[in-house]
Formats: C-alpha cells, sequence, structure tokens
C-alpha cells in the first residue's frame, strides 16, 4: 500500500462512515435542544454540513473518476456530470421543499408558529425524534444491504 492509497482510504473512511455517524448525532441533540427551547441551530447545522461533506465527496469522486486525466473531453464530461446532477437531484428536491412551503403558507400554518407556545413545540420535537429515526433505521438497513462503502 503506497502513500496516495491510504490517504484516499482515509478520506473515504472519514466522509463515508465518521460524517454521517456524527449527522446523527448532531441532528438527535438539535431535536433536544429544540424541545427544552434552547438554541439549537448550530447543532442542526453541524449535522447537515455532516450530510452535505459525505454528498459533496462522493460526487467529486464520481466527477473525477470518469474519463482519464489526459482525455479531451474531460472538462465537458465534468460540466455534464454536474448539470445531470443539479438538474436531477436538486432541483427536484427544491421543487419538493417549495411544493411543501406553498402548502404550509395556504394553510396559514406558518402565521400561528411561534417558539413561545410550548405545545406546538412538543409537537414538533416529537415529529423530529419520529423522523430523524426512522430515517438513522433507513440508512442503516441501506447500509447492511448495501457494499457498506468505497469498493
Amino acid at each position: 500500500m503506497d502513500f496516495h492509497t491510504g490517504i484516499l482510504n482515509l478520506t473515504n473512511w472519514a466522509g463515508n462512515v465518521i460524517l454521517p455517524t456524527l449527522a446523527g448525532l448532531f441532528l438527535s441533540v438539535a431535536v433536544v435542544c429544540f424541545s427544552k427551547g434552547r438554541d439549537y441551530h448550530h447543532w442542526m447545522y453541524g449535522g447537515f454540513m455532516s450530510l452535505m461533506a459525505s454528498g459533496l465527496l462522493r460526487m467529486m469522486e464520481t466527477f473525477t473518476s470518469q474519463l482519464a486525466w489526459n482525455n479531451p473531453d474531460l472538462y465537458w464530461n465534468s460540466l455534464l456530470n454536474l448539470t445531470n446532477w443539479v438538474a436531477n437531484v436538486v432541483l427536484p428536491l427544491y421543487g419538493a421543499l417549495q411544493v411543501a412551503l406553498g402548502v404550509l403558507h395556504f394553510g396559514g400554518i406558518l402565521e400561528r408558529v411561534h417558539i413561545g407556545h410550548s405545545y406546538l413545540r412538543n409537537f414538533v420535537s416529537a415529529g423530529c425524534c419520529f423522523m430523524i429515526s426512522g430515517l438513522l433505521r433507513l440508512a442503516e438497513f441501506f447500509v447492511e444491504q448495501g457494499t457498506g462503502g468505497v469498493p
């Protein structure tokens, strides 16, 4: 094993194993802080950033491993992959978010949301707990069924 392979394996391990695990921990702490009425934004941002680092690592591996370094279509292929990723992954998720936000605005939900209302904060905290728990169970299932990392 040479130095380059060792650094690549360390990066893959940190980006695909450790950071998603820390994301689950950060999001769990954010829900607990939210339920107690404390500041939870830093924990939530830490969880999302940990997930984004893993996704960005995967994205960069996909973009750079398609063609050889001396292929003249390398730049074009990288731009094509980036365009496909943005158009087929990011935009549908953003559209679903906008639909959900529109439904909430139409129903008047966001007009009544205030952190001072403890019943609303408790119900939202419970929903977040169930959601994070279900998502972590789903991720565990996919890890058990899949290859468990980069081959």
